[in-house]
């Protein structure tokens, strides 16, 4: 066990890890460009935290949270999610005081403890993004314009998206009653989770995962049909503005998500991969979460994209991502005075940002070569007796095979003049 990663974690290798820095600058950039700002928050918050915002009527709460007592037997929680610790930073410092919109995001790990199983890890990664403060259905499209971006920049094709409203407490009462009356003769054929959700929660039963409790669900009546005033002019808004800005949906009634406290929109991008449909990223709206939490009454929006699913989208979609930066130098010593010498010089040489490498195995000159060849560095840097002896080094293209001899004092300003830096 000693040797062995826990079951449902992967390590990130420098074979991959390109791969995260390219998707992380890729969202990262998308975020700034609409005018969102990053936050971290902690890796583990206060349990109730959670129970209180998501709803115990979840899966999360009821059987996948990370949770323990700490040595001062607060009850403590790795992060299963991302808005809630959003909302809780945003209710302790005030942020709702600052200038409105609201507008962050953030790249996080999240822990649940679930079955792994294909791009199903018990941590994962995640980007998000969440709007507090603005009630207007144009927000909701901007969330959703930020998402397919994201992709659109990625080079991602074959995406869905689809959208609901959850309607909100007020419409959601009469709405309970009537899905409550539906279910209640099929109660028996539901599973033990869908029993519980049936007293607290019934919509979620829509979103169950079991075959059986699909079937009952079949005809079931649907909250786009029973929505209040109010979140059906919401909805048409979201509708209107998807239309003005030129992406496609599809409105998808049986669209619930996981988590309790989802009011007005949801939606979900999805992508067709050899035929088969996954989900990518969710979100929607949770007017009331803020106030559920302790805060002043504050709308909000956001959504949440796991980047191990990203990766392996663009993988499986043969999108190539740029391979890292080769060395732009290797330095090839011919004794133990040229290695010393070496070693300044290579110092030198990155300050001025140019990548450099040199031997640190003690080598033979020929094993220096290959290793050079390996690491694919354009210019090999040569020091001899003779370059020794005049101050000088012999520096060798490997693209022109071309040997020049050039003073120290000129190495760096010449290189970068290959390299096209200067």
């Amino acid at each position: 066990m000693l040797t062995k990663a826990p079951r449902g974690t992967k390590d990130i290798l420098p074979k991959q890890s390109y791969k995260w820095h390219y998707v992380e600058n890729a969202v990262r950039e998308i975020a700034e460009r609409f005018g969102y700002s990053e936050i971290r928050t902690p890796i583990f918050e206060h349990t109730e935290l959670f129970e209180r915002s998501i709803g115990e009527t979840t899966d999360i709460v009821g059987k996948e949270m990370y949770t323990f007592e700490d040595r001062g037997e607060r009850s403590i929680t790795l992060k299963p999610e991302g808005t809630a610790p959003v909302v809780r930073a945003l209710i302790e410092n005030k942020l709702y005081a600052d200038a409105q919109p609201t507008k962050l995001y953030y790249i996080t790990p999240i822990f649940r403890y679930e079955r792994p199983g294909a791009g199903r890890y018990r941590q994962h990664h995640q980007f998000g993004i969440e709007v507090f403060g603005a009630i207007n259905p144009a927000v909701d499209v901007e969330v959703m314009h930020l998402a397919m971006s994201v992709y659109k920049k990625l080079g991602l094709k074959n995406l869905e998206l689809r959208i609901n409203s959850v309607g909100c407490p007020k419409c959601r009462v009469k709405y309970n009653e009537l899905l409550k009356q539906f279910l209640e003769p099929k109660l028996d054929n539901l599973c033990g989770t869908c029993h519980t959700r049936y007293e607290k929660n019934p919509m979620r039963i829509i979103d169950c995962k079991n075959d059986s409790c699909q079937v009952q669900v079949e005809n079931v009546p649907l909250m786009l049909d029973n929505i209040c005033e109010e979140c059906s002019s919401h909805f048409e808004g979201v509708k209107k503005y998807l239309k003005i800005i030129g992406i496609d949906f599809v409105v998808d009634p049986k669209i619930v998500r996981g988590l309790d406290y989802y009011t007005k929109t949801a939606f979900e991008i999805l992508s067709d991969e050899q035929g088969k449909k996954g989900t990518l990223c969710g979100g929607g709206r949770y007017d009331e979460l803020v106030k559920q939490c302790g805060g002043p009454k504050t709308p909000g929006i956001g959504f949440g994209m796991g980047l191990e699913r990203l990766i392996a989208s663009l993988e499986t979609q043969g999108i190539e991502i740029p391979k890292p930066k080769q060395p732009d130098i290797f330095i090839v010593t011919m004794s133990d005075e040229a290695r010393e010498k070496g070693y300044k010089i290579i110092a030198e040489l990155r300050d001025e940002g140019i990548l450099s490498r040199i031997d640190y195995l003690d080598r033979s000159v020929k094993a220096q070569f290959k290793y050079a060849n390996k690491v694919n560095a354009r210019f090999r840097i040569i020091l001899g007796e003779e370059e020794l002896k005049n101050e000088t080094v012999t520096l060798k293209d490997s693209l022109t095979s071309i040997n020049e001899e050039l003073t120290l004092d000129e190495l760096a300003i010449k290189i970068k003049e290959k390299l096209g830096r200067a």
